[in-house]
């Protein structure tokens, strides 16, 4: 993308902005305090239930008209009968100052400000508040001034919640008697780009390129070379729809065959124990690994939700290193083979798993990691000298990023470290 951010030395103008931004950002509770007073929807699994039984229909991807209680920032709200505050599909707003410790770090200027923030990274992507953060905020509470009643609607019918257990939905206001998709709306005002990193919209996906191009064409929000905000956006797309490719090819191959499994999905745990002693294929993120210690394989949980991941083991160390999934985390891959089951020693629950043999039942893309761009390389945007920071620092190893935010709400079978049964069902030699 273009963009300049303004300098350091501009100490007045940002100033003013930041505070005129935190300062709109504290009118959320008086414009949605209210709400609620209004009736109360409580969604309940029955209620899923229902919603499920045709997937054609289009009860199976509306979730329900709910009272809007708060705005928490630019892709976070929160509704009366929902306990969990809701993950906005297709989106992802930069990040409003919650500490006075960020304020203080903005405070030096911004140009440093992200220059730390960058090298602290080790070159990836940052998330961290900025001025154009609180902005999609103060948007958010302005598109939704009045509203007492928004619509939830899913992607699909079987993507319901992120790994945290938040729903992943659009979000509807009704608007001069039309309902119009905020998520949507958001790009196009370019509060937000267009954030496919856990797979393209299903439902929309032309529409959002549309409303990202309109909001880049009109140097909206994001795209406006004179606001604060993130300088890297064409990478992260460039990364985001490369990994949105792995999935949609996954897809492709996966229309008409039932052991061609993702393990986010809400079916997923009954497609596994469906296929127990015969092949899947299944597409997740790669979670949490345990090295083996000659004892016990090396087993590495496939990002399911939180607690509730799905283990695949290596008894053979030079398989697990000729795989390439040890350095794909975070990353989306395909595993095949066959699903065996184990009884966990310690608490007596019954383990699906897969048991990898070769290196070839391991599919990913070795490209597919975040871009890293440091400080004072030649892709960096801003200036080569930034006042009071050292830009060829040598970073802190970074923390790896959070597994996929797409999982289903049910409770998820236990990923204690496994004990495996090498059984007498090997995988299939592919």
């Amino acid at each position: 993308m273009s963009g300049a951010a303004e300098t350091g030395s501009n100490h007045g103008t940002w100033r003013r902005g930041l505070a005129l931004s935190l300062g709109l950002a504290l009118c959320v509770p008086a414009l949605v305090g209210c709400a609620g007073r209004h009736k109360t929807i409580r969604y309940d699994r029955e209620q899923l239930a229902r919603s499920l039984d045709d997937p054609e229909s289009e009860s199976a991807v509306l979730l329900g008209d709910f009272t809007l209680e708060k705005v928490i920032d630019g892709d976070t709200l929160r509704v009366v009968g929902i306990n969990e505050t809701l993950r906005l599909l297709a989106i992802d707003t930069e990040e409003t100052f919650k500490s006075e410790k960020a304020r203080r770090a903005y405070e030096e200027g911004w140009e440093t400000y992200l220059t730390k923030a960058q090298i602290d990274r080790g070159g990836k992507p940052v998330k961290i508040p900025t001025p154009l953060g609180e902005e999609a905020k103060k948007w958010a509470v302005e598109f939704f001034k009045g509203v007492r009643t928004v619509r939830l609607e899913r992607d699909s019918p079987d993507e319901i919640r992120g790994r945290y257990n938040r729903l992943l939905t659009y979000v509807y206001a009704e608007k001069n008697g039309e309902w119009v998709n905020y998520n949507l709306e958001s790009v196009r005002a370019g509060m937000s780009p267009y954030f496919t990193k856990y797979g393209y919209s299903t439902r929309f996906h032309d529409e959002f390129v549309a409303a990202q191009e309109e909001a880049r064409a009109a140097q909206r929000g994001i795209w406006d070379p004179d606001k604060q905000h993130y300088l890297d956006y064409d990478l992260r797309i460039a990364w985001w729809n490369r990994r949105a490719d792995f999935i949609a090819e996954f897809k492709r191959e996966a229309a008409g065959r039932d052991n061609y499994i993702v393990l986010t999905s809400w079916g997923s745990p009954r497609a596994l124990k469906q296929h127990l002693h015969r092949e899947v294929v299944i597409l997740a993120t790669v979670g949490d690994i345990y090295p083996g210690d000659g004892r016990k394989p090396t087993r590495v949980n496939l990002s399911r939700r939180m607690f509730g991941d799905f283990p695949v083991v290596f008894f053979d160390e030079d398989v697990y290193a000729s795989s390439g999934i040890g350095s794909s985390r975070g990353d989306f891959v395909r595993v095949r083979g066959v699903v065996s089951q184990y009884r966990n020693k310690r608490t007596g629950a019954d383990i699906l798993q897969i048991q990898v043999e070769l290196p070839g039942q391991v599919a990913r893309d070795p490209h597919q990691g975040a871009p890293r761009v440091m400080p004072g390389d030649r892709d960096w945007p801003l200036g080569q000298e930034v006042r009071g920071v050292l830009v060829d620092a040598t970073p802190a190893e970074p923390r790896e990023p959070a597994p996929t935010e797409l999982a289903p709400p049910e409770p998820a079978q236990a990923s204690e470290p496994a004990v495996a049964d090498r059984g007498s069902h090997p995988p299939s030699r592919h």
